[in-house]
C-alpha cells in the first residue's frame, strides 16, 4: 500500500525536478554570447544601469570599483534603508533591458520581462511608502506588465505611480504610448494632457502630444483632442 502511494508522489516529484532542470537549461541558453543570468555582471549590461548599482549588495562584490565604502555611506545616506534592497530593482532593470534589447524570441522576452516584475516587487515590498524612487519603480513595473499583455495590473501600477508623485512625467508618458498603440489617439492626448498640467515643461509629454497631431484621421476624436489641447 505504501508503495502504490509513493509512486504518483515520486513521479510529480521527478517531474518537477525536470521542469526545473528544462527550466535552467533554457535559460542557460536564451541569450547567446552573455552570462546565463544577470548575476553574471556583463560589463555590456551593467553599463546600461544607473550609477548607484555598483554600489548596491552583490553588485559592490562584482563590479569593479563598486565596493567603496565612501560611495556606499553615500547611497545609503541619499536612500535610506531601501539601498539594502535596490540590487533587486537593478537586477529588474538588466531583466528589462534583456527583454527589450536582447532576446530573441517571445518566449525569452516574456521570461524576462515576468522576472523583472518579481525583481520590482521586491524592492516596493522591502520600502515604506515614502521611498522617493517608488514612482519610478512602479513606472518600470507598470511598463513591463503593458508589454505583457497584463492591461489591467499595468494601468494599475502607473496610476499608482501618479499618486505618489503627481508631476513625475513618465508614467503619462508610458500611458500614452499604451493607448497611442492601440489605437486611441483621444485617450492618449487626455493622458499626455493630463501629464502637462502636473508637469507642463516636461518634454517628452510635448512631443508626444505634437506627434499625435500628425496621425491619420483614423481616430478624429483624437486628432480633435489635441487641436483643442493647442
Amino acid at each position: 500500500m505504501t508503495v502504490n502511494l509513493s509512486r504518483p508522489i515520486l513521479l510529480a516529484a521527478s517531474l518537477l525536478l525536470v521542469a526545473g532542470w528544462l527550466c535552467r537549461l533554457a535559460s542557460a541558453q536564451e541569450i547567446p554570447g552573455y552570462p546565463d543570468s544577470v548575476e553574471g555582471y556583463d560589463p555590456r549590461e551593467v553599463a546600461l544601469l544607473p550609477g548607484y548599482c555598483k554600489y548596491t549588495q552583490l553588485f559592490r562584490d562584482r563590479v569593479p570599483g563598486g565596493n567603496d565604502p565612501k560611495l556606499i555611506a553615500h547611497w545609503y545616506q541619499v536612500m535610506g534603508r531601501p539601498f539594502h534592497a535596490m540590487h533587486h530593482y537593478c537586477w529588474g532593470l538588466m531583466k528589462t533591458n534583456r527583454a527589450l534589447l536582447l532576446a530573441r524570441t517571445k518566449q525569452v522576452r516574456n521570461y524576462y520581462l515576468h522576472s523583472s516584475i518579481q525583481e520590482f516587487d521586491y524592492v516596493i515590498n522591502s520600502s515604506p511608502p515614502t521611498f522617493f524612487m517608488l514612482p519610478e519603480i512602479y513606472t518600470k513595473r507598470g511598463e513591463n506588465l503593458l508589454r505583457l499583455r497584463e492591461w489591467g495590473e499595468g494601468m494599475t501600477s502607473l496610476q499608482h505611480a501618479i499618486d505618489l508623485k503627481p508631476d513625475y512625467w513618465p508614467p503619462y508618458a508610458a500611458l500614452g504610448d499604451y493607448f497611442k498603440e492601440t489605437g486611441n489617439y483621444a485617450k492618449a492626448a487626455e493622458w499626455l494632457q493630463k501629464g502637462l498640467k502636473a508637469s507642463p515643461n516636461a518634454k517628452p509629454l510635448q512631443e508626444r502630444l505634437a506627434a499625435l497631431k500628425n496621425k491619420p484621421a483614423a481616430d478624429r476624436a483624437g486628432r480633435d483632442a489635441v487641436a483643442n489641447e493647442r
